[in-house]
């Protein structure tokens, strides 16, 4: 008899969290739900407790925790340190990290250290801290099975193979919903404009970040992590379609690519059934389209270049640049800045910061707070030009 596995599932109000959850509905035999963590969305929490039933749940605003009370078998955690409380219990197998920023970072130590299995969709968990994340997760035995449908595709390719004989890996990207602007023309792009993405749907910090290609740039250093390679022998490539998800080129100039129509459901289902395969609910690929590729211009989209920089460096540079990001996205999500502001300002951070080698995970938080306020203090001199 099938042993259902038990998912703990951090952000499932958000758009990852519920297409987990859309799995987990299409394989009800496999999966119970422990406990599930939200951030604001308290009604949809609401309509996920009753259809799922955990036994645990977190919130961070604690006044909309009050209002789960209702729910007699519910442990409820909230406040700043909700999600970890919510990792740091035993009873459940799979660790669903999908949480849009730093907040992931901690729980996902927690439940390494618990050898739970961890399934990644939290970016910043290995661009602020990958080597930390990587030497517990080597430490502990613990497997981490990519949620990003890029990280997913080179797993596949890279099965049965030796990392000795990886040439590069290849990453594609859409190129995001400003593909085909000029830089004269990215000067009065609209928030609208920018959240249009052509191929996927996905919440709008990830949307903002795939417009800048800035999200190209953490998988950049998210492989590196994951596959332990170096910054040099990772590629990014355009391909308008999404239909190639990633590719490995070997040393005798073979490349193994994976190709699947865009649906986050296949990687999400590949995370949590590795190293199995299961019957899939998307359509298969059509062969009379074709398929193109671009190289990226840094030009045009400099938050790559300054990733690709951030990943050969090191140390605490990834963790300043994500968190300069993640302040000028928020601002130009909330109308408070223009489009190109946000790279000026995260290159600026980026400029004043000294780096700190082998940094801990204090000293990465800690980087992560000064690099917020000189972005919040470059922002500010922005506005009063």
């Amino acid at each position: 008899m099938f042993k259902k596995k038990k998912l703990l599932i951090l952000g499932s109000t958000g758009n990852v969290g519920q297409q987990v959850l859309e799995v987990v509905d299409k394989y009800p035999e496999k999966f119970s739900i422990v406990g599930l963590a939200a951030g604001n969305n308290v009604e949809l929490l609401k309509k996920q407790i009753k259809k799922y039933r955990p036994r645990f749940v977190s919130l961070i605003n604690p006044e909309k925790a009050k209002t789960l009370k209702k729910f007699r078998q519910l442990k409820i955690f909230f406040g700043p340190n909700a999600l970890e409380q919510l990792a740091n219990l035993k009873d459940y197998d799979i660790l669903i990290n999908s949480v849009v920023g730093l907040a992931g970072i901690r729980s996902t130590l927690i439940a390494i250290r618990q050898k739970k299995q961890i399934a990644l969709a939290n970016k910043e968990t290995l661009v602020a801290a990958g080597e930390i994340v990587m030497r517990e997760a080597k430490k502990y035995r613990v497997f981490i099975s990519p949620i990003d449908s890029e990280h997913s595709a080179l797993l596949q390719c890279l099965n049965g193979e030796k990392i000795k004989n990886v040439k590069r890996l290849i990453i594609t990207c859409s190129g995001g919903a400003l593909r085909d602007k000029t830089l004269e023309e990215m000067k009065k792009v609209s928030l609208s404009e920018a959240l249009g993405h052509k191929t996927w749907a996905m919440g709008q910090k990830i949307t903002i970040d795939s417009a800048t290609l800035m999200n190209k740039g953490f998988e950049v250093i998210e492989a590196m992590h994951l596959y332990g390679l170096p910054v040099e022998k990772i590629s990014v490539v355009i391909h308008p379609q999404s239909i190639i998800h990633s590719m490995v080129e070997y040393t005798d100039n073979s490349v193994i690519a994976q190709l699947s129509v865009p649906d986050m459901r296949l990687p999400i289902q590949y995370a949590l059934s590795y190293p199995d395969r299961w019957d899939a609910p998307i359509k298969q690929l059509d062969f009379s389209q074709s398929l193109t590729f671009e190289t990226p211009d840094l030009q045009r989209f400099p938050c790559l270049g300054y990733a690709l920089k951030a990943a050969k460096i090191g140390g605490t540079l990834p963790a300043t640049m994500n968190a300069a990001n993640d302040f000028m996205v928020a601002k130009f999500l909330a109308g408070q800045c223009a489009y190109l502001d946000i790279h000026q300002v995260i290159k600026k951070v980026m400029d004043n910061h000294q780096v700190i080698k082998k940094p801990t995970l204090e000293k990465i938080e800690k980087a992560i707070t000064e690099a917020t306020a000189k972005a919040e203090f470059f922002w500010k001199k922005l506005k009063t030009k």
